[in-house]
């Protein structure tokens, strides 16, 4: 009996050793079997090691006829155990072997080159495929082996972190229904397109605002933040906040630092509405967020490119109701994102058109996954296509009539229904009354008999507005105004 005590205890001990060797070589989850790697960027390889121990990372392709020769690269581990190389480029996409040795050796299985998204934001980022418009269908359909997506689990920390929870796997059937719809149906899209391998990581939080996703450093660096910081210091000395994901940086913490330096082709974002009510806040938080993520990766201004808020609620007012328009704070949270289109190698699509009044997270991702690729196409892949809808350029008063130009024309104006609808004019007062248009070539003339001597011109401005001008593209245009007094939301911090 003696005996077997000390074999099963000998037995459990070199199962523990083998297990945690202090000396083993260790991967960040992002990094693994059925991963997929950036084609035409210099390659980061991470992980953790004994101090001191020398890492070697191998890299192979598998393809017959492929004509790029294995390549190795050697990092010693530093006092804290962490070790990086980098590998050059892949010059295309295809299947490659990857072995890291160490102490011990580990042989990453089914790795792909081809192009990395991420795909973050809040709820309508997070909606998954299962819960989408014709998801059983949509579900039955998903066999695309060479789309390669990694669910980034939900995680706040008060500090950057090194790790996510997660793992690659291939879209099938059996795995896609979990994973954002958009991100899926975005994918879906480029890979058709482009034949090539495409990976999806999702790092999304619903109900998360702006500042959740912005590194402390860079929100400390501009005073209007102040107030953010302010409240997250509070937030986090209660322990009834530990898990509020509305804390100043703590998603950034959590989800997208443990990513960095994965590289990544860039960036899909679909996020505003928690942020609504500190619209003008927008103007300067959400560039600061893209500009933070683009110094972390360190890549240059990698693509990046958003969803416009959808139409929501029911409108307190209507044109055909004969009442004066409302101010919104929905609609100065989409003029903040409009704005963003300044930062480079940005793009925006619009969904005005394909929302629902009666929730926040409507069911129709397949059409926003396909304008965001319609960007992606144009602005990452340089082809020529139509990726935008009308965009307000310029007004010219004549006499009692407003007309306006716009770019991204797409093969002209065009008005979906009977008329135009969506359009307010006013003078001097700043009184706001529904006007008529009409499209006239390239312009849109406005006008309404109660406002004589006009200066401004809005439309679409409101919570859940008439989408009713688009371009021959069949793409909406965004919702603009020609003034820039101020709205609802200037005081809010």
């Amino acid at each position: 009996m003696f005996r077997r005590i000390v074999v099963c205890i000998a037995s459990v001990m070199l199962i523990l050793t083998t297990t945690f060797a202090r000396g083993d070589v260790t991967l960040p989850a992002i990094i693994g079997d059925h991963m997929v790697l950036q084609v035409r960027h210099e390659l980061p390889i991470w992980g953790r090691a004994e101090p001191g121990e020398e890492v070697t990372v191998t890299i192979a392709p598998v393809e017959i006829g492929d004509n790029l020769k294995p390549e190795s690269a050697t990092a010693v581990a530093a006092a804290d155990g962490r070790w990086q190389v980098k590998l050059s480029a892949r010059a295309k996409p295809g299947q490659v072997g990857v072995t890291i040795s160490g102490k011990n050796s580990i042989v990453l299985k089914n790795v792909l080159v081809g192009d990395v998204w991420l795909c973050s934001g809040q709820s309508n980022m997070e909606w998954p495929v299962g819960a989408s418009q014709n998801h059983q269908e949509e579900i039955l359909g998903a066999k695309f082996p060479a789309i390669r997506v990694f669910k980034v689990e939900r995680s706040t920390a008060l500090t950057p972190q090194t790790n996510v929870e997660g793992h690659w796997i291939e879209c099938s059937p059996e795995t896609v229904a979990e994973f954002s719809g958009v991100g899926y149906f975005f994918g879906r899209e480029l890979h058709q397109r482009l034949k090539h391998p495409i990976g999806l990581i999702q790092a999304a939080f619903g109900g998360a605002n702006c500042e959740a996703w912005v590194g402390h450093a860079a929100l400390k660096a501009d005073e209007d933040f102040a107030k953010i910081l302010a409240r997250a210091e509070q937030a986090n000395h209660d322990l009834n906040q530990a898990n509020n994901p509305n804390r100043a940086s703590v998603l950034f913490n959590g989800m997208i630092a443990p990513l960095l330096p994965y590289h990544i082709k860039g960036a899909i974002w679909y996020q505003g509405e928690s942020n609504a009510p500190r619209a003008y806040q927008y103007r300067k938080l959400f560039p600061q967020m893209i500009q933070d993520w683009r110094r972390g990766w360190g890549q240059g201004d990698f693509p990046f490119l958003f969803v416009q808020l959808a139409n929501y609620v029911t409108d307190k007012s209507k044109p055909e109701a004969a009442v004066e328009p409302d101010e919104s704070a929905w609609a100065e949270l989409r003029e903040a994102q409009s704005m963003a289109l300044s930062v480079p190698n940005t793009g925006m699509a619009v969904t005005i058109d394909i929302g629902d009044p009666q929730d926040i997270n409507p069911r129709n991702k397949q059409e926003v996954g396909r304008r965001l690729a319609l960007s992606a196409l144009h602005l990452a892949y340089g082809q020529e296509i139509v990726a935008s809808g009308p965009v307000f350029k310029s007004q010219k008063i004549v006499g009692n009539q407003v007309q306006l130009e716009f770019d991204h024309l797409g093969g002209g104006l065009l008005a979906r229904g009977d008329q135009l609808k969506g359009f307010a004019i006013a003078g001097n007062d700043r009184k706001f009354v529904w006007a008529t248009a009409r499209i006239e070539g390239d312009k849109i003339i406005v006008s309404s008999d109660k406002v004589v001597e006009p200066v401004a011109v809005r439309y679409a401005w409101s919570d859940n507005p008439e989408a009713s001008l688009f371009n021959q593209a069949g793409l909406p245009a965004s919702p603009f105004r020609t003034d820039d007094w101020p709205g609802t939301t200037i005081q809010n911090k």
